[in-house]
């Protein structure tokens, strides 16, 4: 069994003892505390909190329980059902709530569940916030409502249509393109809320060809569903066969998105938010963000375009705030969340999809013929063991010394230690749960990105 507390919220294993797991004590008290964090911040609020869930077997028992918790918190509760993390971001402002829970655990497998916690602006809790959060549950700093002040429940099952409404009404949607190009879809939603939303947004883009895999939302996941090549084989072979011009794959609660190219061949996750960059600065010149272990191939269009580039710490809430201090307009993360502010600031696999496919009519081309218009590069993880007494912290910083010196490397510090050769990389950043380094190094070739990380790998290794 597995607990994992963090400032973006709670996630475990369902079942075990209190504190062992994600049961319903936990869920509990963590539930209050969030409730309390929004209470105290929002003393003149709607009173309103929206929950959706994704589709794992485990939501049914995680909702009933996180709403019926909210009500004895005195919120009135709006469960928007089985939706998607961008809906559910979406219903917040759209019902002026103070703030909004989505139960899923993104990529993780069918036994893992998890809160996500929103703000009023539906966007993830900052750390001071989520810090907040945790100091609460511990102390359990909560009081429950009298019996005439506890919350009203309703169900709203219109959300996934109003997001498919705002995505069709992005002024870049080209819905008369697509429908032009006659596209012939294939996707794979993992047998989650994917698998309802997607349908109905390429029916809407009028998209008429479409294949879908492992589309019913039983949250009993045919294959791992994180959306990596290695687990992607059935679409893959699928693609590969031929007939189809684009293959689309989202996670369980569709924020992530990876594309298949029309020869079975992956285009690239790093390269999904490249590729929306791209389109989108074509007809909105500006600035993008993305965080520290996204590919330098962001950078590079973004500067072909005359905008201006810049990292964040890696976690979505920490590339939505540089975003709105640059005035970026896209930005994401290099695991296929794209961030498009004019829709909303938060990853989007719709955004991501409808953009796409714009993107794709307007250049009249294969999606491998797009892919090979951006430059190459290749991404190498890998991880660094150490003993649990090790100051990690103080290796980190000698690493920053080592480099900070050299002539044409640049050291960025802000989320960990990342080492910027001028034509490859290195990004060290410490784990918050166990004694280890985890490495993220990218070059021109995958040999190039292996070789810089296993010469810093061996830099810490002698400092440690």
């Amino acid at each position: 069994m597995a607990l994992i507390k963090s400032i973006s919220g709670i996630r475990g294993t369902i079942g075990g003892q209190a504190g062992e797991g994600l049961n319903p004590l936990d869920i509990v008290k963590f539930t209050s505390a969030y409730a309390t964090l929004i209470r105290r911040h929002t003393p003149n609020g709607t009173n309103r909190i929206v929950v959706g869930r994704d589709a794992r077997i485990s939501g049914e028992m995680v909702k009933n329980v996180v709403c019926g918790t909210l009500m004895g918190m005195g919120f009135d509760v709006i469960n928007i059902g089985l939706a998607s993390t961008p809906t559910t971001e979406i219903a917040v402002t759209g019902e002026q709530a103070d703030g909004g829970i989505i139960i899923t655990a993104s990529h993780n497998p069918r036994h893992w569940n998890a809160l996500k916690l929103l703000n009023h602006e539906g966007e993830f809790l900052n750390q001071e916030e989520g810090n907040e959060v945790l100091r609460i549950a511990e102390a359990e700093d909560f009081d429950y409502a009298d019996v005439d002040h506890l919350g009203h429940y309703r169900e709203d099952n219109t959300w996934d249509d109003r997001h498919i409404q705002k995505v069709l009404a992005l002024p870049l949607v080209d819905v008369a393109a697509i429908r032009q190009a006659n596209f012939r879809v294939a996707f794979d939603a993992v047998n989650s809320v994917g698998g309802i939303i997607l349908p109905k947004l390429l029916q809407a883009l009028g998209v008429e060809h479409v294949t879908p895999l492992y589309a019913e939302p039983t949250g009993d996941f045919q294959h791992n569903p994180e959306p990596l090549e290695k687990n992607l084989a059935d679409i893959m072979t699928l693609m590969a066969q031929g007939g189809h011009d684009v293959g689309f794959v989202v996670d369980p609660d569709v924020d992530r998105l990876a594309f298949i190219q029309e020869d079975g061949r992956m285009f690239g996750e790093e390269y999904t938010l490249v590729a929306v960059a791209d389109y989108i600065l074509r007809h909105t010149p500006g600035n993008t963000v993305s965080n520290l272990s996204s590919t330098r191939a962001l950078r590079d269009v973004t500067e072909r375009h005359s905008g201006h580039y810049s990292a964040a710490a890696v976690g979505e809430v920490n590339v939505v705030t540089k975003m709105k201090e640059n005035h970026a307009v896209i930005g994401g993360e290099g695991n296929g969340g794209v961030i498009y502010p004019e829709a909303h600031n938060g990853r989007d696999a719709l955004v991501g999809i409808a953009l796409f496919l714009s993107h794709l009519a307007h250049e009249k081309t294969t999606v491998s013929q797009l892919r090979a218009t951006y430059p190459p590069y290749f991404i190498a993880k890998n991880r660094i063991d150490l003993a649990p007494t090790t100051d990690v912290d103080a290796i980190l910083a000698k690493v920053k010394d080592m480099y900070a010196g050299e002539p044409d490397v640049q050291v960025n510090d802000i989320d960990g230690v990342k080492i910027d050769f001028p034509d490859r990389w290195v990004h060290l950043r410490k784990s918050n749960t166990e004694p280890i380094i985890r490495v993220y190094s990218e070059g021109a070739t995958l040999e190039a990105a292996e070789e810089i990380g296993r010469r810093v790998m061996d830099v810490v290794r002698s400092l440690s």
